[in-house]
């Protein structure tokens, strides 16, 4: 009889990781791997290169992270001397989880046989560093379970050739839901909350606000490249005194609940936490008709329109400050009810569970 998967015992677990920054995919794993503990499971991190705020978010969540190198673009490329470095660190280790391509060819690389390797893509594969599909297709057959979060990521998968049975539906815990409103904040007030860079779009919505005849008072909760170019910006328009830029915040529930519109104007977007967690707190949400906010914002959820068209987005703002147009909020509320640790949590256990019974080395099915 098959030695079946328990659900008490402790497991080791490495989480390895391209990139360890202040980013959506580094929040995902790092909630994740605070949520399995629950479950037995313990979590080391170990990463291709870090910034030094990416090793604090880590201590932040009390998960033991190293990193490699710094500013080595490993989420993009595969190096032979990651992997062996990662090789000494998989000693113990019963399962891995490795997020973004340099971290899953570096760990189908180091993984002794016999070690289950599961995989996760967060985004496309754009190959900014250079094209190495050939290398990706070659690492595909030592991952046991391959976790796309978004459409373009399962296409990315899809085009590497991972069988079908090992795709699995990438899910991210999203926290803050019960949050309240930050006492102070300005009413009515607009909220951004993400990487202040091109791909997630808040030039766009600075220029979207210039249009409104009243623009209110907007916070772009995050920080990266792009902070000083939006700062001269909105100075450039007029909106000094309406836009904010409060910087990184771990937890942006309290300055989102109660805004009067929540607004996810990206360029890209395999999957956001920040529109999903809009919606758990009742918010109207706009957001770009790109990649994975259509399915998150359909069916009434939200409000949708194309991206880099700043006059879209400040009609459907405009409308929504009006009262017009405004979503159930009962819709969002239920739909992010599934991105719960409650929920999340179980799922991921039960795969590393059931990658651990002796001689399993893939999903089937």
């Amino acid at each position: 009889m098959a030695d079946q998967p328990s659900t008490g015992s402790r497991l080791n677990v490495v989480r390895v990781i391209g990139v360890l920054e202040r980013g959506g995919a580094q929040l995902s794993a790092l909630r994740l791997s605070v949520a399995l503990r629950s479950h037995g499971m313990v979590t080391r991190l170990y990463a291709g290169d870090a910034t030094a705020e990416g090793l604090a978010l880590a201590a932040a969540f009390d998960v033991p992270a190293e990193a490699f190198a710094q500013q080595a673009h490993l989420q993009w490329v595969p190096s032979t001397d990651f992997a062996e470095w990662l090789r000494a660190r998989l000693a113990d280790a019963e399962l891995v989880h490795a997020h973004m391509f340099g971290a899953w060819w570096a760990a189908a690389v180091a993984a002794p046989d016999g070690l289950p390797l599961v995989a996760t893509e967060h985004n496309a594969v754009t190959w900014p560093y250079g094209d190495f599909v050939t290398e990706a297709r070659a690492a595909v057959p030592r991952v046991a379970a391959f976790f796309t979060h978004g459409p373009a990521a399962r296409t990315f998968a899809d085009s590497l050739g991972v069988p079908a049975e090992r795709l699995l539906e990438g899910r991210s815990i999203v926290e803050g839901f019960d949050a309240r409103p930050l006492p102070g904040l300005p009413s009515p007030r607009v909220t951004f909350a993400g990487r202040l860079h091109p791909e997630k779009g808040p030039d766009v919505l600075l220029e979207a606000l210039a249009m409104l005849p009243d623009p209110p008072a907007t916070l772009l909760l995050g920080d990266g490249p792009l902070r000083e170019s939006l700062t001269a910006r909105s100075i450039a328009l007029g909106l000094a005194d309406r836009v904010l830029l409060p910087g990184w915040v771990r937890s942006p529930g309290p300055y989102i609940a109660g805004a009067s519109v929540h607004v996810v104007p990206s360029r890209e977007e395999a999957w956001s936490q920040s529109a999903v967690l809009g919606l758990g707190l009742g918010v109207p949400v706009v957001g770009t008709a790109v990649e994975g906010l259509p399915e998150t914002l359909g069916e009434g959820r939200g409000v949708l329109v194309q991206p880099e068209k700043p006059e879209e987005l400040a009609h459907a703002i405009d409308e929504l400050l009006r009262g017009r147009g405004v979503p159930d909020p009962e819709l969002g509320r239920r739909y992010a009810e599934q991105f719960t640790n409650e929920r999340i949590a179980p799922y991921y256990a039960d795969v590393y569970r059931r990658l651990t019974v002796r001689g399993t080395t893939h999903l089937t099915g």
